[in-house]
C-alpha cells in the first residue's frame, strides 16, 4: 500500500503503519482495558480522612484535576487529526483512523473516569464544592488543546512520553501522600496510565519497524525538544504551580524520556546504533539544561 496522507488542521499527517497492524494493536489495548476496569464507587469513600491531607496534597489534587478534566480537549484534538468521516478520505486512511478510534474511545472513557474520581475526591475531602469546582474546570476546559506536530509518530511519541510522565508522577505522589483513599486513587490512576503508555510504545515501535531508526529519530528528537506537559501553556499559573509540586514530590517529567531511549535501543542493530546513540545523547543534553 502506498503511504497515504491525512488532512488535519491544515497540516498533512503521514500515515505511519498499516491499518491491519493498527487493528491488532488496538484490539490488544482495548482488551487489556476491559479486564482492568474499576469504578469510582469502588473506592472506600467512608474511609476518607481529610485531616491527613497537607496543604501540598490539596494543591496537587487541584492541579491534577485540571489536567485530567481536559479530556474533551484532548479527544477533540485526536479526532480532528485522525478523522473518521468524510467522503474525501481514502479507504486506507479511513481504515487506519477507524482502528485508532476504537482505542481513543476506550482511552477517553478511562480518562473521563480519572476526571470524575478526582472531582469527587475534591468534594468529599472538602477541597472544593461542586458549583465552584464546575466553574473552575469550565474556565480551563474551554481552552483549546493542540500539538505542533506534522505526522503520526510525533503525536504518538508525545503521548507516549506524556503517559509515562503522568504514571511516574502519580507513583511519586503516592509515595509521599498519607491519606488512604488518595493513595488508593493514585495507585489506580498510575496503573491506567501505564497501560496507555504501553499502547503508544507499541505504536512507536511499529513505526520504527516500518520506517527505520534513521528516518524516525529526527521526529522523536523534535518532539522531545518541544515537549510540554498538557496545559503547560494554557492553565493559569501552571509553571509556578508545577514547580512547587515538583519540589514536594521529587518529580521530574524528563525521566519519562528515558523510556523512549530504552525503546529505541531495542532496535539498535548495527545499522541503527548511531541513531540510537544520537537520541540518547540528545536526551542527556536536554536533561542537563
Amino acid at each position: 500500500m502506498n503511504e497515504t496522507l491525512i488532512e488535519a488542521d491544515g497540516e498533512r499527517l503521514r500515515q505511519s503503519i498499516e491499518p491491519g497492524e493498527m487493528r491488532e494493536l488496538t484490539r490488544n489495548a482495548v482488551g487489556r482495558a476491559a479486564t482492568r476496569q474499576w469504578s469510582v464507587d469502588e473506592l472506600s469513600w467512608a474511609s476518607l480522612r481529610p485531616e491527613q491531607l497537607t496543604d501540598t496534597d490539596r494543591s496537587v489534587v487541584r492541579f491534577i484535576t485540571f489536567i485530567e478534566d481536559h479530556i474533551p480537549g484532548y479527544l477533540t484534538y485526536f479526532l480532528d487529526a485522525f478523522p473518521v468521516s468524510g467522503t474525501d478520505l481514502a479507504i486506507e486512511e479511513f481504515c487506519f483512523n477507524r482502528e485508532y478510534f476504537r482505542f481513543l474511545i476506550s482511552w477517553a472513557n478511562e480518562e473521563e473516569r480519572h476526571a470524575s474520581v478526582l472531582t469527587r475526591y475534591q468534594v468529599e475531602a472538602g477541597i472544593s464544592d461542586p458549583e465552584t469546582l464546575m466553574l473552575e474546570l469550565a474556565e480551563e476546559g474551554r481552552k483549546k488543546f493542540a500539538l505542533p506536530y506534522e505526522n503520526p509518530v510525533q503525536a504518538f511519541t508525545y503521548t507516549l512520553v506524556q503517559e509515562k510522565a503522568t504514571q511516574l508522577f502519580y507513583q511519586r505522589f503516592k509515595a509521599v501522600a498519607k491519606e488512604p483513599v488518595l493513595c488508593d486513587l493514585l495507585h489506580r490512576l498510575a496503573r491506567d496510565e501505564a497501560r496507555h503508555f504501553a499502547f503508544y510504545s507499541e505504536l512507536v515501535e511499529a513505526y520504527i519497524r516500518r520506517h527505520g531508526l534513521a528516518a524516525t529519530v529526527p521526529d522523536l528528537k523534535d518532539v522531545l525538544s518541544t515537549f510540554r506537559m498538557p496545559l503547560a501553556d494554557t492553565l493559569n499559573g501552571y509553571w509556578r504551580w508545577s514547580l512547587k509540586i515538583t519540589d514536594a514530590t521529587s518529580y521530574d517529567h524528563t525521566e519519562a524520556y528515558d523510556a523512549l531511549v530504552r525503546l529505541v535501543n531495542g532496535f539498535a542493530t548495527s545499522s541503527g546504533r548511531a541513531s540510537a546513540a544520537d537520541l540518547a545523547e540528545f536526551v542527556h543534553r536536554i536533561r542537563g539544561i
